[in-house]
Order: structure tokens, then C-alpha cells, then sequence
């Protein structure tokens, strides 16, 4: 059995490190709040856990109920420029002054692509949108059909048929590029 003195000392040691984390996060001094500071390390790994369980865990399993016709595509990524394309950009791999300004940034799709997600997770991630990101949820602005029509664009946005590639090709960034040194360099083509 364990000594009354040692049971003490751990809860006294629980309840210091308690109230220490409290202080901290009321003060500001453990959590940044501000959008241009990296999370720390246990902040990233707790959001990135958390984020993968869920989506495991909730998003659609099986196949896009849109079919993969040249018009559905067209249709997906006439919805992505009006909806994604000011943070995620367009072909060009540009980012916009939105893009350029969102901690965390916003992947630019066109290079860092969800081709290889399940499009059941891809439309997950534009239903619900991902807490403290940039990313809003979708799910009471787009009906179902048009997000999943936005994800079978995704899913196959690196080998669209002709009609839909020039489309792809032609989107216009709905905002303001950032100019050259704005861009991080690791965000830099």
C-alpha cells in the first residue's frame, strides 16, 4: 500500500501543474492565439490526433455518389473557384493575399493535391471544415450534391478529360495574388 505522504505529494503535484496550465492559458502565455505564430509541438500533435480519429471515424466510406463525367467536373470546379480557390488557389499554384495571410496555411492544391484521399474524406473536410483553421464548414452553405461534386473534382484534378482540364487551366484566382516576396519560400514553386 502506498504511504499516505506519497498519495499527498502526487495530488499536490497534479493540482500545481493544474493551476500552472491555468494561469498560462488565462495570461496567454502557453497557447498563441495570434494567427502568425506556429502552434508548438504538443499543440500540433494533440490537433492532428484528433483530426485523423475523427475523420476515421465519421467520414463516408465507399464511392462518390457523383459520377465522374465531364460535366460533374466542370460543375466541381466552377464550385471550387467560387468556394476554395481564394485560400487553396487554381492551377497556377499561386497564392492568393488570403492565402498568404491564413496560419495554417492553406495547402495550394494544385501542388499539394488530395488526389490520393478517399473522396469521402475530402468531402468530410468541406462539410465540416477543420477547427482551428481557416477552413469553414461547408455543410449549411452547399447542398450534399455540390460538395461532393467539389470532391470528385478534387480526386481527380491531376488527369481531367479535356473540357474540364481547360477549365481547370482557365480558373481565375477570385483575389489578389500575393506578390513574389510574400510568398514563404517553402510555399514558392
Amino acid at each position: 500500500m502506498l504511504g499516505k505522504g506519497f498519495v499527498l505529494g502526487i495530488v499536490a503535484t497534479l493540482a500545481v501543474a493544474a493551476l500552472v496550465g491555468y494561469v498560462g492559458i488565462n495570461q496567454g502565455l502557453l497557447i498563441p492565439a495570434n494567427a502568425d505564430a506556429a502552434p508548438g509541438k504538443f499543440e500540433t500533435w494533440i490537433a492532428k490526433r484528433s483530426l485523423h480519429a475523427e475523420i476515421a471515424r465519421e467520414a463516408p466510406k465507399g464511392d462518390n455518389p457523383v459520377p465522374a463525367t465531364e460535366v460533374n467536373f466542370v460543375e466541381g470546379i466552377k464550385l471550387y473557384g467560387y468556394h476554395c480557390a481564394a485560400c487553396h488557389g487554381v492551377a497556377d499554384g499561386k497564392p492568393s493575399t488570403i492565402a498568404i495571410g491564413l496560419y495554417q496555411h492553406a495547402p495550394q492544391l494544385s501542388a499539394d493535391g488530395v488526389e490520393d484521399d478517399p473522396d469521402g474524406v475530402t468531402y468530410w473536410k468541406i462539410a465540416h471544415g477543420i477547427r482551428l483553421t481557416g477552413m469553414p464548414s461547408y455543410g449549411k452553405s452547399l447542398s450534399e450534391r455540390q460538395m461532393w461534386t467539389i470532391a470528385l473534382f478534387l480526386k481527380h484534378m491531376d488527369a481531367l478529360p479535356p473540357v474540364a482540364e481547360k477549365a481547370w487551366k482557365t480558373l481565375k484566382n477570385p483575389v489578389a495574388l500575393a506578390p513574389e516576396s510574400a510568398i514563404p519560400r517553402d510555399a514558392r514553386k
